[in-house]
């Protein structure tokens, strides 16, 4: 019987993923929960299994690209039809799951959900740092024109797939910052997306990766990322099929 697979990447975050995982075996009960431990040097791994999750340790730090990417191979090596990506540190609620799970089931044309934290009417809700929501805007407004379709929160890493989206990040996934680049892949691969509002919170614990001082490298990269995508091959698909498939180069 096709299954629910919940994909926790998680980088010292030994002090959180067991809440994490407490929290989706409370809440989302009919997911199973992978741990994607990218090489942690704390008891990330340990604390996971603690609380119950399957774990896939890397050998060593891939970034969450990479660590994300292995959590998609393990869905389709077995065969899950769902997999949502919870993020380790604590910002994702559980209960939110099933809102994303009801517009993936209800909208059959939709191969991709994404929580936006900008379309929640829930004041209390994490929206980010100043400098953050700047890059954010700028991501929104180019995503928006290049898919016709209006995308508020690009930098969401709270995504729900089908069973066509974990084909496709299986086989494929961006590396290093990879959530706005994965919005152009759908778009491109001619699958669909859609987003639902949700609440966050302030990371548990540890310190973000992309600080102020980071924020205008991250915004620049993630740019040149999502125009070098633009020139990437599309893929070819015969009418009525929408499968995920990459075209041919001709190098």
């Amino acid at each position: 019987m096709p299954g629910k697979l919940a994909i926790v990447p998680a980088y010292n975050e030994e002090a959180s993923v067991g809440f994490v995982v407490d929290e989706l075996h409370a809440h989302a009960p009919d997911f199973d929960v992978l741990v994607v431990d990218d090489g942690s040097t704390d008891a990330t791994s340990r604390a996971a299994r603690d609380a119950g999750a399957a774990v896939l340790r890397m050998p060593f730090n891939l970034g969450i690209g990479g660590t994300v990417q292995a959590g998609y191979q393990y869905a389709l090596e077995r065969d899950y039809d769902v997999a949502v990506q919870v993020d380790g540190d604590g910002q994702h609620e559980a209960g939110e799951v099933f809102t994303l799970l009801e517009h993936l089931r209800s909208n059959p044309d939709v191969d991709m959900v994404t929580g936006s934290r900008f379309l929640s009417i829930d004041e209390d809700s994490h929206r980010s740092t100043r400098s953050r929501r700047l890059g954010i805007a700028i991501f929104s407004r180019v995503l928006s024109l290049v898919t016709g379709q209006a995308v508020t929160d690009p930098t969401s890493g709270f995504r729900m797939t089908n069973r066509r989206g974990i084909a496709l990040f299986a086989r494929d996934y961006p590396h290093d910052y990879p959530e706005v680049e994965a919005v152009l892949m759908i778009h491109a691969h001619r699958l669909r997306s859609a987003e639902v509002p949700v609440s966050m919170r302030p990371r548990t614990t540890g310190v973000s990766s992309i600080n102020a001082s980071r924020s205008v490298y991250y915004m620049i990269k993630v740019l040149l990322a999502v125009l070098v995508g633009l020139c990437r091959a599309r893929p070819v698909v015969e009418p009525g099929d929408r499968s995920p498939v990459v075209a041919e180069s001709s190098i």
